[in-house]
């Protein structure tokens, strides 16, 4: 795989809908060539602990961001044509599914591709198949973890590897 867009949401609760940060990195001709990051205003817009936990984002730090669709008029163009990639692909979908439903956004039937999956073919013998320790056997050291940006960049480079 060549060329597609790798995305990674982090969410502030339990509902998919909920999306505080998006990452996105843009690989062209197997190189990545862009990235884009932005802190979203959730909905609903509340904070339970275990996400916070996980991400170490809380309501102070979207209270001011941009709701969603600002953000993905940003992204739209970016990605224009793309596949889309993710670890564990059901999730992100999930969420980009959610709030499309939640602001009445035309859902534009993006196809994505998960390297959690193809991780678990093409990488049998891992003790898990968790992004980092994925990353980590694609000779990708994964720092930030649970940040959008450095997520999704983890899984453009499984992806530029293994798909």
């Amino acid at each position: 795989m060549r060329d597609f867009a790798a995305i990674d949401f982090e969410t502030a609760n339990g509902e998919r809908s909920s999306v505080c940060s998006v990452g996105i990195v843009i690989v062209r001709n197997g190189k990545i060539v862009d990235s884009f990051y932005s802190l979203i205003h959730p909905e609903p817009n509340y904070y339970n602990y275990w996400c916070t936990q996980v991400h170490g984002l809380c309501q102070e730090d979207t209270e001011e961001a941009p709701i969603f669709p600002k953000v993905w008029a940003q992204i739209e163009p970016m990605i224009k044509g793309l596949p889309l990639v993710a670890h564990n692909s059901p999730f992100d979908e999930g969420c980009l599914k959610a709030v499309f439903r939640t602001y009445q956004m035309d859902y534009p039937d993006y196809l994505f591709y998960d390297t959690l999956r193809a991780s678990h073919r093409v990488l049998p013998n891992l003790e898990n198949h968790q992004l980092h320790t994925v990353a980590a056997a694609c000779d990708y050291i994964l720092e930030n973890h649970h940040h959008a940006l450095a997520d999704a960049e983890a899984c453009a480079w499984i992806a530029m590897m293994i798909l």
